[in-house]
């Protein structure tokens, strides 16, 4: 009788805790969505519509929005493809190189090796704009202003992506498998390229997924970089939308303009989705 209570106790507090967690959950999920949804609905209303205060039922202005946004002052096609190539191109180079760099610290021992370490996750607390000046000083020195380069190329050198790289390595991939490898005769770059990238994919596609979404939204830089408008990336393009004279300003197409904007990133998240729950539990417990 006894054991029974217990198990029945037990039970009913399982399920009160389960019920709580669904709650908690339930309401972080309302809240983190409840902005996608007000964006929608506000991109599809005229700018008269605006004005009256929010409703929670579309209107029919979305095709116009998006029709007066591709004609507005500002290339928002343009900017559409130059972000897309910026930030396809610093998610690739990040996560690979990332990647490597991961891997020399996992797989070798050499003199040195826990002071680089150190001062790689060091250079994660150094905020950008602390670097700026420097850096636009040396690609101006480069003749890269106004240049997709400087964007893209610092991609390599990403220390939060590399620590999270080493971390997924560590609980992931044995250094007896690399062993067993080099004994069987394969080289450095045949080990890493056909042993070790295939086992890091939900890692590399999890990191994909943030460096993608960093360089989507990233706005300091490019601002400071890019000078024509016709390479101006999306972020820079919006606020130019925003920043129009009162006669212009129509909140509808910046809403529109948004709302747009964030279509590849759900792209990119749907396509890689299916990696991030595994990608981070693995890359989060050291084995």
């Amino acid at each position: 009788m006894q054991v029974n209570m217990i198990q029945e106790k037990t039970k009913g507090g399982v399920k009160t805790r389960r019920t709580i967690a669904y709650i908690i959950l339930s309401l972080a999920s309302f809240f983190c969505l409840i902005w996608f949804y007000i964006l929608l609905i506000n991109s599809t209303r005229s700018k008269g519509e605006l004005t009256k205060g929010f409703t929670i039922i579309p209107s029919t202005h979305l095709f116009e929005n998006l029709n007066n946004s591709f004609h507005s002052t500002q290339p928002i096609l343009n900017g559409m493809v130059n972000s897309i190539i910026v930030a396809v191109c610093t998610a690739t180079l990040s996560v690979y190189f990332s990647c490597v760099t991961a891997y020399a610290i996992h797989a070798y021992e050499f003199k040195l090796k826990k002071a680089i370490f150190t001062v790689i996750l060091a250079i994660m607390m150094i905020p950008t704009q602390v670097t700026a000046l420097g850096f636009l000083q040396l690609i101006d020195k480069m003749h890269l202003m106004d240049n997709f380069l400087p964007l893209i190329l610092p991609g390599i050198a990403a220390p939060i992506v590399f620590f999270y790289m080493k971390q997924y390595m560590e609980s992931s991939l044995p250094l007896e498998l690399l062993e067993a490898a080099r004994i069987d005769g394969a080289g450095e770059i045949r080990i890493f390229n056909t042993i070790v990238l295939p086992l890091m994919v939900p890692a590399m596609a999890v990191q994909a997924i943030f460096s993608f979404v960093a360089s989507w939204n990233n706005y300091f830089t490019p601002a400071l970089v890019l000078s024509t408008d016709t390479k101006k990336t999306l972020p820079i393009l919006i606020a130019q939308l925003r920043g129009a004279d009162f006669l212009k300003f129509d909140m509808g197409i910046v809403y529109a303009t948004i709302a747009f904007s964030i279509f590849p990133v759900i792209v990119v998240y749907l396509i890689l989705s299916k990696y991030i729950v595994g990608g981070l539990a693995a890359g989060s417990v050291k084995g």
